[in-house]
């Protein structure tokens, strides 16, 4: 209720209790209103609370709550990954080296860093480094040649730039992704011998991204389980992380095996219209970052709909219309399979 509601209805009360009509600047009204304010502010509290107190409707730290009572947690977000290529603007008789932590931006002022001393030998104009994007999120992926400057340039090196797309990069898990996964822990309630038990349990391991269980995967008492992480592939300590933590709670005879899964590279080639305003290098380029971040661990066991693909283009702004050449169909994705983005080639459209 509102303070004015509320303060109409104990002038109502008043007036049939003394059969006073009093006016809204005596000083008894005065009050009544600052007491509805106060009476408004305890109604918001407790219909807050109230919104709190279930997993449907909480929010943030208290979802976090709730999931907590189920054995989950929120999954972080990725560093986007990729390489960057520094030039000298001619050969030189002596190495140039860039040191580990040289940090290049895009246009829109988005940061990477090289994670490892790389040097230009002598009489080459240039040479990769391994780097990573600053920040944690979906908005470090970033299209081939979008990088483009250096923020303190290294002593000899002239220009940098992404010969390849950086990809890999994740948004932390919103509270609308954590709670499908805190309702479902309720329907599917794991037991120590079904296929959620062993979900819910390699989920709750940091830089998971997926999760697929087998049953039976190589007959009757055996399952395996594949885990993504959160860019893609997981890491060989991830997987042993995880197959210790498995053996030490699994079923009495019951082997239980982790492993990654298997790459599907998926090929795209689509024909691009960019929107009004908008020059076709950039469309194709926010198409590619758009595209680039799609293709995480998340997508273990998952299919490719073109029709989803679509949807993330346009969602761009930069895309009026598209047409996929490749594939022709939906790609079809097993649960041990993970997709990963191949060959990208993007034409505009005439």
């Amino acid at each position: 209720m509102t303070a004015e509601q509320i303060y109409a209805e104990m002038k109502d009360t008043f007036a049939d209790k003394t059969g006073f009509a009093m006016a809204d600047t005596a000083d008894l009204a005065v009050r009544l209103y600052a007491a509805a304010a106060e009476l408004e502010t305890l109604y918001a509290y407790c219909d807050w609370a109230m919104a709190q107190s279930f997993p449907q409707t909480a929010t943030g730290e208290y979802l976090d709550l709730h999931a907590a009572l189920r054995g989950l947690t929120r999954t972080g977000g990725a560093q986007a990954s990729g390489t960057l290529r520094f030039y000298v603007e001619t050969a030189r008789s002596q190495s140039v080296t860039v040191p580990a932590g040289t940090v290049c931006v895009t246009t829109g002022l988005v940061r990477y860093e090289t994670a490892a001393d790389t040097v230009i030998t002598a009489g080459s104009l240039y040479a990769d480094a391994p780097a990573r994007a600053v920040e944690i999120g979906a908005a470090g992926n970033a299209a081939a040649g979008a990088i483009s400057m250096m923020a303190l340039p290294p002593v000899g090196v002239a220009l940098c730039a992404n010969p390849l797309p950086f990809t890999g990069g994740a948004d932390e898990e919103d509270d609308d992704a954590l709670r499908v996964r805190v309702l479902s822990s309720y329907a599917r309630l794991p037991n120590g011998a079904n296929s959620a038990f062993y979900e819910e349990r390699a989920r709750s391991h940091a830089g998971i991204g997926g999760v697929s269980v087998l049953p039976r995967w190589e007959g009757v008492g055996t399952v395996g389980v594949v885990i993504a992480g959160e860019a893609g592939l997981p890491d060989a300590a991830l997987v042993t992380e995880v197959q210790d933590d498995l053996n030490a709670v699994r079923e009495i005879a019951v082997n239980v095996t982790v492993m990654a899964p298997e790459v599907v590279p998926v090929d795209l080639s689509l024909t691009l219209w960019p929107a009004d305003n908008t020059d076709f290098a950039s469309a194709k380029a926010a198409a590619e970052t758009a595209l680039g971040g799609y293709f995480t661990g998340a997508l273990l066991g998952k299919p490719i709909y073109l029709t989803r693909l679509a949807s993330l283009l346009f969602t761009t702004g930069a895309v009026k219309n598209l047409r996929f050449l490749t594939p022709a169909e939906d790609v079809a994705i097993t649960a041990s399979q993970l997709p990963r983005l191949g060959t990208l080639t993007i034409t505009e459209g005439i």
